[in-house]
Formats: C-alpha cells, sequence, structure tokens
C-alpha cells in the first residue's frame, strides 16, 4: 500500500479541545430512549481520554452564548423560549411545547446546554481565529445545523454554528476574517445553516446529505442541487444530495475531489468551520451510509491545505456510540498532526454518485468556471444498490463489530502512514464523462429470492410485504399486460391529461418536470369515478415536479365519516407498476442516450392482489421510506380490483406529531385537482376549491 505524510505543520500544532458535562444536562424529561443522548458526548469524550488524545489537547472551558450573538441568526422570541423552557414557569407545557416542534424534546436541562454549546462553537472558532489555537474540536450538545431562524428542529435548538460565523465575521473584523468556509458532512441536509446564509457571499455553505429525491429528513425540498444561493450569495451554496443510503469513503471522497475543493480552492477562505455529523458513519442507526473513521481522517486531512490550517470540528449527528467516538478520535489525530493508514473494503464510488457529481458541477459552473472543465472517462463505478438492500434491517451488533474493525490498530497505535496520494491518484482520475461510464456489478445472478408476505400479529395492524427488485426477466411484463386492474386517482392524476403523462411520458401545465411514461403507452380502456372512506390529506412541502407545497395522500386507515373522490383508470398491472415505480422515483434516466432504466421485477404482481384481497393493504418493504409505498385495495368493480398507492400509516403518525410536514398544496397543484373534478363532473369549480381547501385546512387528530 503506497504511503504518504500528512501536511507538514511548521510548529507543533496546538488543536483545543472543549467537553462540559454540563451539556449532558439536556436529556429526553423522563428518562425514555432517545438517539440524541448525553451518552453521545460521554463515549466520544472516554474514547479521547483513554488514548490519550485529551492530554494533548488544550483544554478548553464552555462558555454560554450572550443573548446579542445568538440574536444574529436567531428570533428574539425563539430565544426567549429555548432560554427560558426548562425554567418552572414551563414545567406543565414543557413537553406540550415539544410536540409542536419537528423531532424536539425539552427538559430541565435543555436551556443551559443549548447556551453553552452556542457560545462553545464561539469560544473555539475566535481562538483558532485569533491564531491562539492552529485548530479546535467543540464536543457539543444538542446540535445545532437544522435549527432555523424561529424554529427548532432536528434534534436542534440553537444553531450553533451559524451564530460562531456570523460572530467572527460580524462581531470581531479585527481577527481579519472576511471569508468562511462552512462544511457539513452530517448525513441530514443543514437546512438551517443554508437559509442563514443563502445571500451573503462572505460563506461558503457545503452540504453533502442523503436526500432520496426529496424523501430523506428534512425532506424538504430546498437540500436538491438546485438550491444554489440568491442575490450576491448565488454560487455560494453547494449541495451534494445523494440519491441513496450506502454511500461510503469513495463516494464522499469523489465529492471533495471533484466539487468541494477545487471550489473552496478558488474561494481561498480564511477559516473553515465543519458541522461535524458522524451519522453517515457505517453502522448509524439513522444513516445508513458507510464513511469509516479514516474516511473521515481523509476528508478533513484534503481540508487542511487550506486557510492555513485553522479548522473549528463542532459537533452534530452521530447514533452509534462506537462509531461516533473512533470518527472523532481518526479527527483528532490529524489535527494533531498524527499520520494514518487509509484503506477501503471498496474503492468504486455509486454510479448515482458521479450523476449526482456532475448535475452538481452543471449547476456551478457559471459561477465557479474550474467546475466547467472536461472530465476524463471510462469510470469504473459501483451499480446502485437495490431497495432491498437498502431498506434492509442490519444486524446492529455485527455493525458495531464492523466499526470496531474498521477503525483498525488506531486504538493502540498513535502514528500511522496516511495513503492519501495513492487513494488521491485513484479517485482523481475517476473523472465523469456521461458517454463513457462502465458500471460494476458486485454479484452476476439474475435471479432474486422472493419473500412471501409476512405474517400477520394484529389484523388491523399494517401489513408488510417483503419483495427484492433485483435482475429478473422481463417475462413479468407480458404476464402482467394481460391482467386489468382499476387504478384509483385521488390527486392531480384525477385530471386525466396529467394521468396520461404517466402513460405516455410529458407533462402538462404546472409541472416542472417530465414523466418518464410506462413501457405500455396504450390509452385507459375505462374511466370512473367513485367516493371512498378514506381522509385525503396534504402532506410533505416540496416536489421535484410541482414545487412549494403539499401533495395529496389517502389515509390508509378507513373511517366511514370520510368522503374522498377518486378517479378509476382501468390500465394493465403492468402499467399499474409502472405508475408506482414512477411515483416513487425508482425509474433511472440513462446518461449516455436520454433512455430511462426501469427496475426489472413488479412490485405488485397476480399474488400480492390476491394478498390484498383479504388485508386490503400491502406495504412494500422494499420501498418503505419511499412516499407512495403503502398499496391499498379499494374494493372491486366489474370484478377487477380497484388499486391506489399513498403513505404509509408510520407516516400519518409521523404528520401527527410534525415529524413530516402538512402542507397546503400550491396554487397550481391544486388548479390540477379543480380540473380533475371539475372536467370529471363530480363538483363545480367552487366546490371543488372548497373540498381541496378544506381537506388542506383540518387537523388529522379532527
Amino acid at each position: 500500500m503506497a504511503a504518504a505524510p500528512a501536511p507538514p505543520a511548521a510548529v507543533a500544532a496546538r488543536v483545543g479541545l472543549l467537553y462540559d458535562d454540563r451539556m449532558c444536562a439536556h436529556a429526553t424529561p423522563d428518562g425514555e430512549d432517545h438517539p440524541e443522548n448525553p451518552e453521545r458526548l460521554r463515549s466520544i469524550w472516554r474514547k479521547l481520554t483513554a488514548e490519550g488524545i485529551a492530554s494533548r489537547c488544550v483544554a478548553l472551558k464552555a462558555k454560554e452564548a450572550e443573548d446579542k450573538y445568538i440574536a444574529s441568526v436567531h428570533s428574539q422570541n425563539h430565544i426567549k423560549l429555548m432560554k427560558e423552557i426548562s425554567s418552572k414557569k414551563y414545567d406543565s407545557s414543557r413537553n406540550k411545547i415539544a410536540r409542536k416542534y419537528n423531532s424536539i424534546y425539552f427538559n430541565k436541562g435543555s436551556s443551559e446546554s443549548a447556551v453553552l454549546a452556542a457560545g462553545s462553537v464561539i469560544e473555539v472558532a475566535e481562538k483558532v481565529a485569533a491564531g491562539e489555537l492552529s485548530s479546535a474540536i467543540a464536543l457539543v450538545r444538542p446540535p445545532g445545523h437544522h435549527a432555523e431562524h424561529d424554529e427548532a428542529m432536528g434534534f436542534c435548538l440553537f444553531n450553533n454554528v451559524a451564530v460562531a460565523a456570523n460572530y467572527i465575521l460580524n462581531e470581531r473584523p479585527d481577527l481579519g476574517i472576511k471569508k468562511i468556509l462552512i462544511v457539513d458532512w452530517d448525513v441530514h441536509h443543514g437546512n438551517g445553516t443554508q437559509k442563514m446564509f443563502y445571500n451573503d457571499p462572505r460563506v461558503l455553505f457545503f452540504s453533502v446529505h442523503r436526500f432520496d429525491y426529496g424523501s430523506f429528513y428534512p425532506a424538504e425540498g430546498d437540500a436538491s442541487h438546485c438550491f444554489i444561493g440568491e442575490e450576491a450569495g448565488k454560487g455560494y451554496n453547494i449541495n451534494v444530495p445523494w440519491e441513496h443510503g450506502k454511500c461510503g469513503d469513495a463516494d464522499y471522497i469523489a465529492a471533495w475531489d471533484h466539487v468541494l475543493l477545487p471550489v473552496t480552492e478558488a474561494f481561498d477562505p480564511d477559516i473553515i468551520l465543519v458541522s461535524a455529523g458522524f451519522d453517515a458513519a457505517l453502522g448509524d442507526p439513522l444513516g445508513g451510509c458507510c464513511i469509516t473513521p479514516n474516511g473521515y481522517a481523509l476528508l478533513l486531512t484534503k481540508l487542511l491545505r487550506f486557510a492555513k490550517g485553522r479548522i473549528v470540528m463542532a459537533l452534530e449527528g452521530g447514533y452509534n456510540l462506537s462509531s461516533i467516538a473512533n470518527s472523532v478520535f481518526a479527527c483528532a489525530k490529524v489535527l494533531l498532526g498524527d499520520k494514518f493508514t487509509f484503506s477501503s473494503q471498496e474503492m468504486q464510488p455509486f454510479e448515482s454518485t458521479w450523476r449526482v457529481i456532475q448535475a452538481v458541477r452543471n449547476e456551478l459552473k457559471t459561477y465557479w468556471p474550474v467546475l466547467g472543465s472536461k472530465l476524463p472517462e471510462n469510470v469504473s463505478l459501483r451499480i446502485r444498490p437495490s431497495p432491498s438492500e437498502l431498506y434492509a434491517l442490519s444486524d446492529s451488533e455485527s455493525e458495531n463489530e464492523d466499526v470496531d474493525h474498521l477503525s483498525g490498530a488506531g486504538s493502540s497505535v498513535n502514528v500511522i502512514q496516511v495513503a492519501d496520494d495513492a487513494i488521491s491518484e485513484h479517485l482523481s482520475k475517476m473523472k465523469l464523462d456521461e458517454d463513457n461510464i462502465t458500471v460494476k456489478t458486485a454479484s452476476s445472478c439474475s435471479t432474486a429470492e422472493q419473500h412471501p408476505p409476512g405474517s400477520i400479529v394484529d389484523k388491523d395492524a399494517p401489513v408488510v410485504l417483503s419483495k427484492r427488485i433485483s435482475d429478473l426477466s422481463l417475462a413479468w411484463r407480458s404476464d402482467l399486460s394481460r391482467t386489468h386492474v382499476w387504478y384509483a386517482s385521488f390527486g392531480s392524476n384525477m385530471w386525466k391529461p396529467r394521468f396520461i403523462c404517466y402513460i405516455q411520458g410529458g407533462k402538462v401545465e404546472g409541472m416542472s418536470i417530465p414523466c418518464c411514461g410506462s413501457r405500455d403507452t396504450s390509452a385507459p380502456r375505462g374511466t370512473m369515478w367513485k367516493i371512498v372512506p378514506h381522509r385525503l390529506l396534504f402532506g410533505r412541502s416540496f416536489t421535484p415536479c410541482w414545487g412549494t407545497g403539499g401533495v395529496a395522500f389517502l389515509n390508509p386507515e378507513i373511517n366511514s365519516n370520510e368522503k374522498s373522490y377518486v378517479c378509476m383508470y382501468k390500465i394493465t398491472l403492468e402499467q399499474f407498476n409502472d405508475i408506482l415505480f414512477q411515483e416513487n422515483r425508482l425509474v433511472l434516466e440513462d446518461g449516455k442516450d436520454g433512455n430511462v432504466v426501469y427496475p426489472d421485477s413488479p412490485l405488485i404482481g397476480s399474488s400480492e392482489i390476491e394478498f390484498m384481497s383479504t388485508n386490503k393493504a400491502i406495504h412494500l418493504e422494499p420501498i418503505k421510506d419511499s412516499w407512495y409505498s403503502n398499496v391499498l385495495y379499494l374494493g372491486d368493480e366489474e370484478e377487477l380490483p380497484i388499486l391506489t398507492m399513498t403513505c404509509p400509516s408510520s407516516d400519518i403518525k409521523r404528520y401527527k406529531s410534525g415529524e413530516l410536514p402538512l402542507a397546503p398544496p400550491s396554487k397550481t397543484y391544486a388548479a390540477t385537482l379543480i380540473k380533475g373534478l371539475v372536467e370529471g363532473k363530480q363538483l363545480d369549480a367552487d366546490g371543488a376549491a372548497n373540498y381541496i381547501n378544506a381537506a388542506a385546512a383540518r387537523s388529522l387528530e379532527g
């Protein structure tokens, strides 16, 4: 294995390390389990102490942030509530207030912890900016990058990194910091930080995160690569949105080499703040990605050549105690100047990674000409993992063992060698040319194990079907083309011209992107309307097709007091599967010739319909996290089954709790529904508008 030293330092590194047990006082109010818990900090501290890292660093004391500095990014009302929420005044209402937020809890220690977290990042950033320290690590919680101007969300109360960045730029001009790079490698999009600097060219914000076509938390459209800043800040907001989980070292290194590093060199920051979430680490229960501890170390090493090595790491997410401790340990050694060995089991990025990187470069090349250069050819890539691989439940014990194993001998050896040159030489040549992509598959299997429907524990509980999408024969299309079903639409597909887009491709007025269409482009063989006993709701807050606003879902639960209109189209079961593929974004574009690639096996076949005729629904396990992963059986018409697709019952609970947003539809989306209801002669224009508005306004609790 080739090896090369980490960047040399002229003098011994003075690395600051801030830990304060007072930030462990923030915990769930009744001691219930939660991924964001005090043991996250303690496990890191134990690791750094046991390995002698803490004693090699400059110990820093936590400080509370002053209100005026927090107010640079948060509203006065938000600051007041966060600082008072732990007081006796809120003892009886604290939990109720928490439930109004998205993924937030409060207790009697929350206020102090939040103010300490924000103040501590200010403290370490100020010392690094002043040259008192070469770099620093702030072990803080609660995390911050999801917190917005007037809202706590996603475990975050104050946006710690944003507060510190504003402090350095606006309160301490004497430090000479005029340009700041914020690198957010947490697996979730840094929505709060993005919004706080969206029009500020002094801050280059870079977030690499799971996006999953807008379905991964925080499930907002502005995590897309198309959101690049506005006004003077246009081009200074960079999102690298992964299409799926399982991304690892090679994928992140590719994003560094082909997006972040060239732009950083052109931007030439004075200091780098890292929103250091470690939930993209191998074994994390929430992230589903595969970065190793030494993978994080290499990402950090690549940043050290900028800003004179002035780097501040502020802890964000990361919920596997072993992986977060090992990853912070690996990064601390890099900042201290130690050398390390980098090896990876799989150094090929996913083909989707290259597609995302190309899209990001195309979006930004006007603002960063360095991204407009032609990229070399003949790249060997990994094929996208199948949905069953993506969503399979992993054995947590074996994952923990893997994390410990991949941390390597670092637990007992202080100085190891970095193979950065060898890895970079390999990866830097992996430039994307969409006309010359070679995709390598891990297996030559052309069949997949088909799992029968799961056993039913509770007749009224949602039924889960496990099925793998993989390289099966296309014979299923011929078989399913001879079977007809009624597809019941309750959303924009109620308007027939819009529905035809799913069959024949294209788009109608109001749509931003076209549909791919079905392999079978024949028109429906019949159309009729029906009223069903399910609640209509509008959820999520953005779609690539319709923009800002909610889209239609049916509550899977039958309720005789509810009445929702559905337009039913008689189509083949093959066409129904193609609509299901498109609704859940399983159809991929082939960059070479513009063709589209469909999954090679159906999600719904005759056996699934037979199963649904008894159980009334199937939650499709291979795509369980997709928006329309729940297929409902609404009865029969002309001896043919009536099927529709909606969200799983678990999403309804998330809507009720506020974890997922309910939002009224956009004007263009609502107009499409109105056209469907009016042209289908179900309601007049006013009645249709009232029907939609009432559905959007009603609480799910009602």
